[in-house]
């Protein structure tokens, strides 16, 4: 007679890294989440909000919104190139996004130098300089591990700690793309 032994479940498990990025994402999403709960309460305690001397560019940000947009899908190219060890493909990929976040944190530049009011103007100001600041942060620490990515990958077979780190570069880049969609729904659109 012969002992079958039991099927144990197939477990599986993210690397710590990515683990560990993606508490690290659910933590900023507390962040941005206050941000989010401030501007509402504001908006509903005050009669005319945004207030009289605020007037935004919706095309300008709409285009940075479109180039932001670009750029989360060059890294899904990227990830796509990872997987299949075509490490020159992911460096054009990376090299994309990393000038269309350049280009989207210029635009946003550019916003702010064109604004008809300044952080200390109202609440209103606060607000919109906190959360596209804090974002506009988010995109350059995203932009230096792009970069930091692209120098890292290799000619080599891309595997373990480096797909591990990759992974965790672009659900981050994504992260920083849903967090944008938010703000600019919220500020330029919804109003």
């Amino acid at each position: 007679m012969q002992v079958v032994e039991p099927l144990r479940p197939i477990t599986l498990r993210a690397h710590p890294l990515v683990f560990g990025v993606v508490l690290f994402l659910a933590s900023e999403l507390m962040f941005f989440g206050g941000m989010f709960a401030a501007y509402f309460d504001l908006r509903s305690q005050t009669a005319r909000w945004p207030p009289a001397n605020v007037h935004l560019n919706l095309l300008e940000s709409s285009i940075g919104t479109f180039i932001l947009a670009l750029s989360s899908i060059s890294m899904l190219y990227v990830t796509r190139s990872l997987q299949r060890n075509e490490i020159d493909h992911a460096r054009y990929g990376l090299f994309g996004t990393i000038m269309l976040a350049l280009v989207f944190l210029a635009i946003a530049i550019h916003g702010w130098g064109n604004n008809t009011f300044t952080v200390a103007s109202h609440a209103y100001g606060s607000l919109f300089y906190t959360m596209t600041g804090f974002h506009a942060l988010h995109v350059s620490a995203g932009i230096i591990l792009l970069i930091l990515l692209f120098f890292g990958i290799s000619m080599r077979q891309f595997a373990g700690d480096d797909r591990a780190g990759a992974e965790g570069v672009t659900y981050y880049w994504h992260f920083v793309f849903v967090v944008w969609l938010g703000i600019w729904a919220t500020i330029y659109l919804i109003r």
